[in-house]
């Protein structure tokens, strides 16, 4: 079997976790690709990568690359993204992963032309403790899914460097940890929404900064969704049933959940390793290559990406590059 050589596109924080956790027995980081050489030089030397490449497109020229990870800003990612596809290589990219979802349709359409896998970094895709989740509610015994009620507040320090702030590299709440809240949410839902309605402050740069989301889908089930970057909330989602609900604390890389019954007995649902986060997107892309067999929630991705298309015409709020 032939160990399937990784490179990195982007080498920020996120990267740095990514290499810095990077455990899989058939594949290795083989590259990585700033756009200078002393960064990817140096990153490379940090993490044990025998390839530094200055730019993007000479790391997207080397045959040996098999798959490569976008780490970039999520402004970036579409251009990358059908850049790695053209030139042959598999693509895992990070969350948000295009800035709309005519971006997304062309990604797909050539990774279908040219047979390759494209899936997005989106952990609740990958942690293994959503499949037990979806294994729990498939026995019928919790009755009919209800509400959904899902938050994620992050209090960020005015920067206006920081990718939050910066309108000029599609920041805010929305794209950035809005994807997460309803990915759960489009996660648990039996279909998508069909009825969407909201409401936003923008941040005195232009983007988004807090916003209150109300979808319902023609299964009559209904989720509120809430995220701001100015203010601590946690992180969690109640997934309710006639019969009971669900809640998982910290859902972006959770690896426990309880469910509450009717009669106010507790279970504990455990999974997976929060730690290993990375790991499970990585084993994912690998299998699905190895394989050849599609299962990368990529229809999730568009629904949700479509969603917040709807929300972001709604609130009035264009990115001038898209």
């Amino acid at each position: 079997m032939k160990e399937l050589n990784w490179g990195i596109l982007g080498l920020g924080s996120i990267a740095s976790s990514f290499a810095a956790t990077f455990a899989a027995e058939d594949a290795k980081i083989y590259a990585a690709g700033s756009r200078t050489i002393e960064k990817a030089s140096e990153f490379a030397e940090k993490h044990g990568i025998e390839k530094a490449y200055g730019s993007y497109d000479e790391l997207l020229s080397d045959p040996n690359v098999d798959v490569v990870y976008i780490a970039t800003p999520h402004s970036h990612h579409a251009d990358l993204i059908l850049k790695s596809l053209k030139n042959g290589k598999h693509v895992l990219c990070e969350k948000a992963m295009v800035m709309n979802n005519q971006q997304l349709e062309a990604a797909m359409k050539v990774a279908k032309e040219k047979e390759l896998v494209l899936a997005e970094a989106m952990t609740i895709y990958h942690m293994p403790l959503y499949q037990e989740l979806k294994k729990v509610m498939a026995d019928g015994s919790l009755g009919k899914l209800k509400m959904i009620q899902v938050s994620f507040g992050s209090l960020k320090e005015t920067d206006p460097t920081n990718r939050f702030f910066n309108k000029e590299i599609a920041g805010g709440a929305l794209l950035d940890i809005g994807t997460y809240a309803l990915s759960f949410a489009r996660f648990f839902l039996s279909s998508q929404p069909n009825e969407i309605l909201t409401t936003m402050n923008f941040y005195e740069t232009g983007v988004d900064e807090q916003a209150g989301v109300l979808l319902k889908n023609a299964d009559d089930e209904i989720a509120t969704v809430s995220f701001t970057f100015r203010a601590k909330m946690p992180k969690q989602g109640i997934v309710a049933f006639e019969n009971g609900y669900l809640t998982v604390t910290d859902f972006p890389r959770a690896d426990e959940a309880t469910l509450t019954h009717s009669d106010g007995t507790v279970d504990r649902i455990q999974a997976g390793d929060t730690l290993q986060a990375m790991n499970y997107e990585i084993a994912h892309v690998n299998e699905m290559i190895r394989s050849k067999e599609d299962h990368s929630s990529l229809d999730l991705t568009y629904d949700v990406t479509e969603i917040m298309d709807t929300l972001r015409e709604k609130w009035g709020l264009h990115f001038d590059f898209e």
